[in-house]
């Protein structure tokens, strides 16, 4: 494969079509409805309870790696559509294991936000 020298537009419209990306993610994909939805609830609780500066690293961080991780299931999904549009079982697999990825991603995340927001919201109670 023949290098290619570097180039200033090329790299602004790789941008481009990695804002495309973000796009399709956020307006076609139901999941990642669901995880943006949760995010905005935990956007607007982490200004509610005032979070510390570490504490919105971690809650950033998750809610960049859930949504990035829902991004490679929905590209894995719809290449392996694209590849075999009638059942496979290694297509299956494929797929499960991409799902289970966003799931493990998911709980980690509610596990850093019980971690982050339940001794806030304990100490309303004290």
């Amino acid at each position: 494969m023949e290098k290619k020298k570097f180039n200033m537009a090329d790299r602004l419209r790789s941008f481009k079509y990695a804002g495309r990306g973000i796009a399709r993610l956020i307006g076609r994909e139901h999941n990642a409805w669901i995880h943006c939805a949760a995010a905005v609830c935990v956007v607007i609780a982490g200004f509610l309870f005032r979070l510390s500066g570490l504490e919105w690293v971690a809650v950033v961080l998750c809610i960049g790696a859930v949504l990035a991780a829902e991004g490679f299931n929905s590209a894995i999904e719809a290449l392996c559509d694209r590849v075999s549009p009638e059942y496979d079982e290694a297509i299956k697999h494929a797929k499960d294991l991409a799902a289970g990825a966003v799931l493990i991603f998911a709980i980690m995340s509610v596990v850093v936000g019980l971690l982050i927001f339940i001794p806030k919201i304990l100490s309303l109670f004290a």
